[in-house]
């Protein structure tokens, strides 16, 4: 049975939205109106399915009446059967609306790639799980912008943080963060053997300012010269930004080769983002064990999907579920993947509402 007063409460919560989002006190402080932007907008497909659902509710009665009509009986009894087929599936639609929301998800996310083991290969490895969580981002139009990068010796990269923006950016990309697996023959492999190498991949939502304040005493901020590739300008201009948060000791370091201004504020807003995790970690102890299997030891034991170019298998071991087309996967084609693992996560969090012991 749904909730009636619950959703009458979400109706009535998000006319009050409607009515705020206009007023002049809310417009001109930019925190409350992305605050009260951000509820208005996780109310919306709720609001919008409940009205369908309304609407159909009075499709059925009106036909239902017209069953004693000798005129519109017949027409009646035809609507009927696809009206209360309708009706069941919005009202199973809403009952998904209605399970509690992680408060992240419409979150924009910085994601943190890094090699594990397997040595080179782990770095080609970490490159390649880099470039098709950007190419998803593309397909969705979601944008996408480095805040920090380190290259491996051979090639690849040792570690790539980067801030993927857009719409529902953290509900669909919170399924990534574990410990990829790669079975394939690296490029250098003269005997052809197959070689296991992993990555690991951190998802994490971003924090605006409003969510973690730092205080400048608890910062340490050095300059160095900027490192990589790029030359004799590299080496010279001193613009890497290095943070060190004092009470946790957190490192973050970020650099882009020209502007000091923007490195330190490219580590702020990881740092930020690192330091949310960690509140809402011992805030919700659900969320504390989705995020502590997140990334493991980056063992090749420890794995939450494998790659396997000889059979051009890709296996999600926590659904189990396999797709054979490792090229499409690692191109971008995550949405097969992403779909199923949601589909999972909806349906354990309903048995969980519905059964009272759980």
């Amino acid at each position: 049975m749904l909730p009636r007063a619950k959703l009458e409460a979400v109706q009535r919560r998000y006319a009050e939205l409607e009515h705020l989002l206009c007023s002049q006190d809310v417009l001109t402080d930019h925190a409350q109106l992305s605050k009260l932007n951000r509820e208005r907008s996780e109310l919306e497909p709720v609001v919008a399915a409940f009205g369908r659902l309304t609407g159909v509710e009075r499709q059925i009665e009106e036909d239902r009446q017209a069953l004693s009509d000798p005129e519109l009986a017949e027409l009646a009894r035809e609507e009927l059967p696809e009206l209360e087929r309708e009706l069941e599936r919005l009202e199973s639609e809403v009952q998904v609306l209605l399970l509690p929301k992680d408060p992240n998800e419409s979150r924009n996310t910085v994601v943190e790639v890094r090699q594990g083991e397997g040595g080179e290969e782990a770095a080609l490895f970490a490159a390649d799980l880099f470039r098709m969580i950007t190419r998803y981002a593309e397909r969705r139009r979601w944008s996408v912008e480095v805040l920090s990068l380190s290259e491996a010796a051979a090639g690849g990269y040792k570690e790539v943080i980067f801030l993927v923006s857009g719409p529902d950016v953290y509900a669909r990309l919170r399924f990534e963060g574990g410990v990829h697996r790669v079975q394939r023959v690296p490029a250098t492999e003269a005997q052809g053997r197959i070689h296991t190498s992993t990555a690991t991949v951190a998802v994490l939502p971003e924090a605006d300012e409003v969510d973690v304040q730092l205080d400048d005493k608890d910062l340490e901020i050095s300059i160095a010269a900027s490192g990589g590739p790029g030359g004799q300008g590299v080496n010279t201009t001193n613009s890497a930004v290095q943070i060190r948060h004092i009470p946790t000791g957190m490192i973050v370091k970020c650099q882009d080769e020209r502007s000091q201004l923007k490195n330190k504020a490219r580590a702020l807003k990881v740092l930020r983002s690192r330091l949310l995790e960690i509140e809402q970690r011992k805030a919700e102890e659900a969320l504390t064990a989705e995020r502590r299997g997140m990334v493991g030891s980056a063992e090749r034991s420890a794995k939450i999907r494998t790659y396997n170019f000889p059979q051009n298998r890709v296996t999600d071991h926590r659904i189990q579920l396999t797709l054979h087309k490792v090229d499409a996967v690692l191109g971008g084609d995550l949405d097969e993947l992403v779909d199923a693992l949601r589909a999972h996560r909806q349906a354990e969090l309903l048995k969980g509402q519905n059964d009272p012991e759980a």
